[in-house]
């Protein structure tokens, strides 16, 4: 059975600065945060663009899961949405399937970030992916944060 979570959070960040940081995450996460993103690696097109496929490895600071791979599913530029899948990888032990959805708009100086994802459990032992969901909120902070020093310097 199909379920879904939500999350919105608000960053400091404007909307279209917050959303160049989500288009170049494949860069950014691994130098800025190393301890839970090891690396990024594009496999298919340009890691960005719908089609693309991208392996990300895992530091310790997400000990859940080690290594998966999303698929890009939906870019909207105008609408600062994007939809991926994970199609492989450790997330696919726990979820029959598990896909994300962000959405940025824009909330007086700064932004709404909002986190959708819809995911099928393996079994019903499987709890529902709220660890994911801190960590994607803990991501929405932290980039607010990055955002905010690489202007400064």
């Amino acid at each position: 059975m199909a379920s879904k979570l939500e999350v919105e959070v608000e960053v400091k960040c404007n909307a279209d600065k917050y959303w160049e940081i989500i288009g170049d995450s494949n860069k950014i996460l691994p130098e800025a945060f190393p301890d839970q993103y090891k690396s990024i690696k594009v496999l298919e097109g340009d890691g960005k663009s719908v089609g693309s496929v991208r392996q990300i490895t895992y530091g310790e600071g997400f000990p859940l899961v080690k290594e998966s791979e999303e698929r890009v599913d939906i870019v909207d530029e105008a609408g600062k949405k994007v939809s991926y899948s994970v199609i492989g990888g450790d997330l696919l032990k726990y979820y029959k399937h598990f896909k994300a959805t962000l959405v940025i708009t824009p909330k007086g100086d700064g932004s709404s970030v909002k986190w959708t994802c819809d995911y099928e459990k393996a079994s019903e032992e499987i709890p529902d992916p709220n660890i994911i969901k801190e960590f994607a909120v803990k991501n929405f902070l932290e980039m607010d944060d990055y955002s905010h020093k690489t202007m400064q310097a």
